[in-house]
């Protein structure tokens, strides 16, 4: 095992081979056309993203970067405080019954944006609905919900199938965003879909797709109108060059992602700074365990694992943006293993061994979707790993995707041989992404089966002794680090540029809730 501050100087040839080569693909600015823009001045708040929501089913997705519009709209039964502590948000207050029975009271006076009252009729609709329909992206994090009571007006118990100990977590975040059933009901699906509305301190205005998210305030809020911003624009600006310009010259407050390029121009900027935060995503490769592909051998996965030097993408790509790991549960989560935490391994002798015994010592072809825009130098992280694969023997055919196109072939499963992918945990509980080796999860994604995992699975879902249960999540981590369904990369670290004029801190869940951006 290797620590993170170690690396390969071959790499950094190979490194600087691949920028050469790859040069003629960078960002180039475009023109926006000014009867399109939204100043950033006066009472709006203007937030340049990389990529689109992918809509408002708060239920259909697990999408980090969606989740961080939506907090500004929708309103969880709890909240996680800037310490990751669990807070009431809608609940005013809960009791555990017994192990299977949670009592929340709600608070009263909450609003929905078209004026409705919010009830525990409202939290069984949305709870079951999440908890029942096998359809929907965050499914697998609500099923443990067998049913909600609704005691009163302002009062549910929320029935599980077993002990479930991380049921306040899930519940404070997106699949415990709360939607209105009247409205739904009499207006339908679709219709919500385009008229979004929630309990949240702004209210839905406009989305222009692949274009601007636009939100005012909710002059009801139960909290109170929140004053700061008359409103607050979300802009998708999928190129790095052009987001940064757009910071530079004031058309807008925030610009995500900013490259390590650019990242001296932004704090040299006359009204421009950085501002960073260690991210609770980590990069990482989902890998085709579905017999038939050479990833399917175990030997295979620990010889790509291998042949991938963490340090040098950290170091070279990402310019110190990211710390090497071994596990998807990094430090501040529940059921975090340190001892696979900024460290990884790399033996290139080792990898050209294994691939021969598996029978490729000729190597072979495969295919590596990456998506672009979406996560810090995805398309140079992608390009370094095919470069480092080629090393024993491998042809990795690189297909960059838009996000809107990535997240549907994930959904329908046309995925091929491995995928790039950042993977948040806005639960802070092991238990959320430990989930990700569960079989039946993903069936036709990755086929990825490990008997002890399911088991660890089933045991840690359950057992409501905290010590126990951590050192389960653990173990899980410890199999899946030498049985290698996915390759892990390195955890992000979040890279923001910000105009002088506001007050913001980012936290590790990535969210960007406007009412705690303040003007200076």
């Amino acid at each position: 095992m290797k620590k993170a501050n170690k690396f390969l100087g071959s790499i950094v040839v190979l490194f600087a081979l691949l920028l050469a080569a790859c040069s003629s693909d960078s960002d180039t600015g475009t023109t926006t056309d000014s009867s399109e823009e939204t100043e950033a001045s006066g009472g709006t708040l203007t937030i340049a993203l990389g990529t689109d929501i992918v809509g408002f089913d708060i239920h259909n997705h697990n999408n980090t970067s969606t989740e961080a519009v939506h907090d500004n709209m929708f309103n969880y039964l709890f909240k996680k405080d800037s310490n990751q502590e669990i807070q009431p948000e809608l609940a005013e207050s809960y009791e555990q019954i017994d192990d299977l029975t949670l009592e929340v009271k709600l608070v009263e006076g909450v609003k929905f944006h078209n004026g409705d009252d919010f009830t525990a009729e409202d939290v069984k609709f949305t709870l079951e609905r999440v908890a029942k329909d096998d359809t929907l992206r965050e499914y697998p994090n609500y099923n443990q919900i067998k049913e909600v009571q609704v005691v009163d007006e302002h009062t549910v118990r929320i029935i599980t199938h077993s002990p479930e100990p991380s049921l306040l977590p899930r519940l404070s975040r997106l699949g415990s965003g709360m939607l209105p059933k009247n409205y739904i009901e009499e207006n339908g699906w679709d219709y919500f879909l385009s008229n979004p509305i929630g309990t949240g301190p702004y209210q839905f205005e406009e989305w222009v797709t692949d274009d601007r998210i636009v939100f005012t305030p909710f002059e009801d809020y139960y909290l109170g109108k929140v004053e700061e911003w008359d409103e607050v624009v979300f802009r998708i600006i999928p190129e790095n060059s052009t987001r940064v310009s757009e910071l530079l010259t004031g058309g807008v407050d925030i610009a995500v992602n900013v490259p390590p390029a650019d990242w001296e121009r932004v704090d040299s900027g006359d009204s421009t700074s950085m501002v960073r935060e260690t991210s609770n995503r980590n990069i990482l490769l989902v890998l085709r365990s579905t017999e038939g592909y050479p990833t399917s051998d175990v030997r295979v996965r620990q010889a790509m694992n291998l042949a991938i030097d963490n340090a040098a993408i950290t170091e070279n790509v990402l310019q110190g943006a990211g710390i090497p790991t071994q596990t998807m549960v990094a430090p501040g989560n529940f059921g975090a293993n340190e001892e696979l935490y900024d460290s990884y391994v790399y033996d290139l002798e080792k990898a050209k061994e294994l691939m021969a015994e598996a029978g490729y010592e000729d190597g072979f072809e495969m295919t590596l979707h990456s998506p672009r825009g979406r996560y810090l130098q995805d398309v140079e992280v992608t390009e370094m790993i095919a470069g480092m694969l080629s090393q024993i023997g491998i042809t990795v055919n690189i297909e960059f995707m838009e996000w809107s196109n990535f997240v549907e072939m994930r959904a329908a499963k046309e995925n091929k041989d491995a995928y790039l992918l950042g993977l948040g945990n806005s639960m802070f509980d092991g238990a959320y992404s430990v989930d990700w080796y569960r079989a039946e999860r993903f069936a036709g994604e990755t086929d990825y089966k490990n008997d002890r995992i399911e088991e660890l699975l089933a045991a840690s879902a359950q057992n409501m002794d905290s010590a126990e249960r951590e050192q389960q999540i653990q173990e899980i981590q410890e199999i899946a680090a030498e049985d290698l369904p996915f390759i892990m990369l390195h955890q992000e670290t979040i890279n923001h540029g910000v105009s002088d004029r506001i007050n913001f801190v980012p936290t590790m869940d990535e969210m960007l809730y406007a009412p705690s951006i303040t003007k200076k």
